[in-house]
């Protein structure tokens, strides 16, 4: 680096190359930044995916602006990789970010700023400025993608330097680790457990409101519960799913047993219902035919 391009006096100038040192001396697996050698007042970062999170084992490539007042005012950043969190190509918002000078801190370096963008990564959003919202599994998708090459960006000094951070970082970050069989049933549902978890809310729902429908029962039944148990224990989670699974299934099982003995019920009363019938009739006919015949001359004859 030209150092005699710059006045040593400046006190920006003093500030960033003493942070040009203090970064080649100690580096870091999780990140790292160097100046432009034409103009160190602009930075290109790469930074790794922050553990136990859906940007793990990615890397993403970045653009710091130092102001001309540095470090008594705040950088400004921008993320060039794609990554489901932060836009592209635009200057995010950040405590540590030139939006919000009133929170910046002096004492804050490069290095200080960088820390905490990572750990601002996994947070909500909450509709920040520069900011999105992606599913776990894009962004996941997205970590993947951000190895196989870093983002074309800038002059052609500009692109070797990303080039070699990115080589540099591709050594020292370990790959996107695989998803284990609870987390991918819990990011991916298959439609065997959305049936299972409609029919136990239908259940529920009837259960708790003998036939009515009861949204607020219902949405506590299904919605809050899985939750818990997901939280809790993946192991439990999936009994759950299980057990949700096994009871539409014993329902229609017991109905055909049940069944043939209303019909063997049925036929015997029939039947009884048949013989007194015939009885009856036989009865009547006895009883006509012995009237008939007291009534007509022949009725005595019969009698004797």
């Amino acid at each position: 680096m030209a150092e005699d391009k710059y006045n040593l006096k400046n006190p920006a100038v003093k500030r960033i190359l003493q942070e040009v040192k203090e970064m080649q001396s100690n580096p870091s697996d999780d990140f790292t930044s160097l100046p432009l050698e034409e103009n160190i007042f602009e930075w290109q970062f790469a930074i790794r995916g922050p553990r136990d999170s859906e940007f793990e084992g990615g890397i993403y490539h970045g653009r710091i602006q130092l102001p001309a007042e540095y470090p008594f005012k705040p950088p400004s950043f921008m993320l060039l990789t794609p990554n489901g969190r932060f836009e592209t190509q635009t200057k995010i918002c950040l405590s540590i970010s030139n939006h919000h000078p009133e929170h910046w801190q002096p004492s804050w370096s490069v290095r200080t700023a960088l820390v905490a963008l990572i750990a601002f990564m996994p947070t909500n959003p909450n509709g920040a400025l520069g900011s999105l919202d992606y599913k776990k599994e894009e962004r996941r998708a997205l970590a993947i993608k951000s190895r196989e090459s870093p983002p074309k960006y800038g002059n052609p000094e500009r692109q070797k330097l990303i080039d070699e951070i990115h080589e540099y970082m591709l050594s020292k970050t370990p790959p996107v680790p695989q998803l284990s069989p609870s987390q991918a049933l819990e990011e991916h549902p298959t439609n065997s457990d959305g049936e299972a978890q409609a029919n136990q809310q239908d259940s529920a729902t009837m259960v708790a409101g003998n036939g009515l429908p009861n949204p607020v029962v219902g949405d506590r039944a299904v919605e809050e519960e899985p939750l818990v148990l997901a939280n809790a224990n993946p192991g439990t989670a999936e009994m759950g799913v299980r057990a949700a699974r096994e009871i539409p299934a014993r329902e229609p099982s017991n109905q055909p047993l049940q069944r043939p003995e209303m019909r063997v019920q049925r036929s015997a009363d029939d039947r009884l219902f048949t013989w007194a019938a015939v009885g009856l009739t036989v009865a009547i006919l006895v009883l006509l035919f012995k009237k008939f015949m007291k009534s007509s001359r022949h009725g005595a004859v019969f009698m004797d």
